[in-house]
């Protein structure tokens, strides 16, 4: 059974502002490396085969902090990247409710395909592993719903640098 330790970014500036960060690259904060530090050394000990990221800086640089007791170079891929907010990307979040949703957002039906070829992924790559794999709030999300089977909104999201267990 390959384990799977799903890890959200650390915070970012644009979280502690309140902005739709989707798929820019966003900047960690001292708080955000913090707790990526504060996951690293949790997790020294676990024998991981690979740490995976979301291409997104954020999260590359989240996953570099958690990798280096480990000695592994961080495996990126755009599976992991954010929703895709479309023309909602850097705006403030409070002013987006009650808003129409633009056609240009990530449809829901795109982002679960994702989550469930970055499951297969994992999967067939690390067979009887242990990987650690970090994302960011909405497609850790997805993730999450394909792997119990359940819709996004009965999934809780995941709070900066929380890690979830998942066995594949």
């Amino acid at each position: 059974m390959t384990i799977l330790y799903l890890v959200r970014h650390g915070e970012t500036v644009d979280n502690v502002n309140q902005i739709m960060q989707g798929q820019t690259q966003g900047q960690l904060t001292a708080n955000g490396i913090h707790q990526a530090e504060e996951v690293r050394d949790r997790l020294a000990s676990e024998d991981f085969s690979a740490v995976i990221s979301s291409d997104l800086k954020r999260s590359v640089d989240t996953a570099a902090v958690i990798a280096e007791p480990h000695c592994l170079e961080v495996v990126q891929t755009p599976l992991l990247r954010e929703r895709d907010w479309g023309s909602f990307t850097g705006r403030y979040i409070p002013d987006l409710k009650g808003e129409v949703w633009p056609d240009d957002i990530e449809t829901l039906e795109n982002l679960l395909s994702r989550a469930r070829e970055f499951i297969a992924y994992v999967k067939t790559t690390f067979p009887g592993k242990k990987v650690l794999a970090v994302g960011h709030g909405i497609i850790n999300k997805a993730v999450q719903a394909v792997y119990y089977g359940k819709q996004m909104n009965e999934v809780q999201r995941m709070t900066n640098a929380e890690v979830r267990i998942l066995e594949l």
